[in-house]
């Protein structure tokens, strides 16, 4: 717990105390989220974060959680809590449509592994969120007629991030402090980063994606997008851990939080690849630098470290997520075309270019690579990178209705990221500051495999650098 003069957003601990106290129960709360997510369709311009929802639903999860606490018989520290989940994930009773228009026709009939395991834990599921068309970008403009664009809470005339890019912008907004989004190509951690919220990107394997479109089967990972690093690593503890319906996280170690609430970072060696580290825009690096000096400042050590081809390792990741979503998305880029944005349509096609022999040689690349992140982290426990090399980018009025493809941001924006996907070590961003025009910016910590507990560790202490945190524009205190 951090005490902060201003404004914080309100997390798991808030609601607890809440539910706890008898100030409010979970019922109540329910009825607060519904009154704004009734607003949130209403106002100009639209919030976007959540697509589907239903009254009924929400509320009879929310009852029996009100019954529990009545009764003294909580099942987890997220009972009562609310929570969405990415489109991508099937969440009875909604349709499982993964940001299209022709997917998910019927309501779906059966839970993902992690929305059973929210369910199972007392959370109040509010409903599915906004993402990108199919996960095919890192903007979240989607604008078909069922998605439309999320706004991000900080400027609503700038986008989330994609493509978990309702997950966000509801965290970011109030409407619940946890949310759930996949990662394939930096889909948790840019809309995270954008719309100033924590992001974490288990290791690959970690948190079971049963249940969830199998768009890209080596590169994606699941991961939660909360208000806090405390609150991540709740709903990391509750999530992590093997599923006999998802083979490959079977052979995991366990998920421990060892030594996260440490006093300090002493005996920690941070590595940073100061080249790589500093292609991003001035006002990042300048934000980016301090934090780290900061992590310095509570004993950890610097030490830098020569992240090699990574040109390579960046082309390779591009050719082996593309292949994968093209090999699965096959039927219905011949029966559904036209069906699709225009964006998802131009991906799709530059993927088709790419051959078997592209794919070998790119996944020889990912076995260099994972033999170099082997040798690095026999000397450090970390690499620390910028999350994004710029701000959130601004929505133009061309983008409401054709979408926006822009080949040279997609590149930019997964800069920091790809190395975690490709790789599937784990990875977690922090807001720690805001550019001049009030964005937010975020530094990432990536850790050797399995080893979450020492990115969240570093992530507490993250935290205390941001001597204050932002008030989004749109916001939602379901609290008050």
């Amino acid at each position: 717990d951090s005490a902060r003069n201003g404004f914080s957003f309100k997390g798991i601990k808030d609601y607890l105390e809440c539910y706890r106290s008898g100030k409010l129960t979970p019922s109540q709360v329910a009825k607060n989220i519904i009154a704004m997510l009734e607003d949130c369709d209403k106002s100009t311009p639209p919030l976007r974060a959540i697509v589907q929802w239903d009254q009924e639903q929400i509320m009879l999860m929310a009852e029996a959680s009100t019954t529990r606490y009545r009764n003294k018989c909580t099942l987890s520290c997220l009972d009562g809590i609310p929570v969405c989940l990415k489109e991508e994930f099937k969440v009875v009773p909604y349709h499982h449509r993964v940001g299209t228009v022709y997917l998910g026709t019927q309501p779906e009939a059966e839970d993902a592994t992690v929305a059973k395991k929210l369910r199972e834990a007392g959370a109040i599921i509010i409903g599915v969120s906004n993402m990108h068309e199919l996960g095919t970008g890192t903007t979240g403009c989607n604008p078909n007629r069922y998605h439309k664009i999320p706004r991000n809470p900080y400027n609503p005339n700038h986008f989330t991030g994609g493509s978990s890019s309702g997950s966000a912008a509801a965290v970011a907004a109030g409407l619940c402090p946890v949310a759930i989004g996949t990662d394939g190509g930096g889909s948790v951690r840019i809309p995270a980063s954008f719309c100033g919220v924590v992001g974490l990107k288990g290791t690959f394997g970690r948190i079971s994606c049963h249940g969830c479109l199998p768009l890209s089967y080596s590169t994606v990972s699941v991961g939660p997008i909360c208000t806090s690093v405390a609150d991540a690593a709740i709903v990391y503890s509750i999530l992590a851990e093997p599923d006999l319906l998802y083979p490959y996280g079977l052979k995991q170690p366990k998920a421990t939080l060892s030594d996260m609430c440490a006093p300090d970072l002493k005996g920690l060696k941070l590595g940073v690849d100061w080249t790589f580290f500093k292609a991003c825009d001035a006002e990042v690096l300048s934000a980016c630098e301090k934090a780290v000096k900061h992590l310095q400042s509570l004993g950890a050590s610097v030490v830098e470290v020569s992240l090699p081809e990574m040109e390579e390792a960046r082309v390779a990741h591009v050719i082996c997520i593309l292949s994968e979503m093209r090999d699965f998305l096959q039927p219905d880029f011949n029966k559904h075309f036209h069906e699709m944005n225009l964006e998802t349509r131009a991906s799709l096609a530059l993927a088709s270019q790419f051959t078997a022999l592209d794919y070998i040689k790119a996944n020889r690349q990912r076995t260099r690579t994972m033999r170099f992140l082997q040798e690095i982290f026999s000397t450090v426990n970390c690499i620390l990178t910028p999350a994004i090399p710029c701000t959130a980018p601004r929505i133009y009025e061309s983008d409401l209705l054709t979408g926006s493809s822009d080949m040279s941001f997609t590149v930019r924006s997964m800069r920091f990221m790809q190395l975690g996907n490709f790789t599937g070590i784990p990875g977690l961003v922090v807001p720690i500051g805001y550019s001049t025009a009030g964005l937010p910016i975020s530094l990432q910590v990536m850790a050797k495999w399995w080893d979450e507990a020492v990115l969240l560790r570093i992530g507490l202490k993250l935290e205390q650098f941001r001597d204050q945190t932002k008030k989004p524009s749109i916001y939602y205190d379901i609290l008050a």
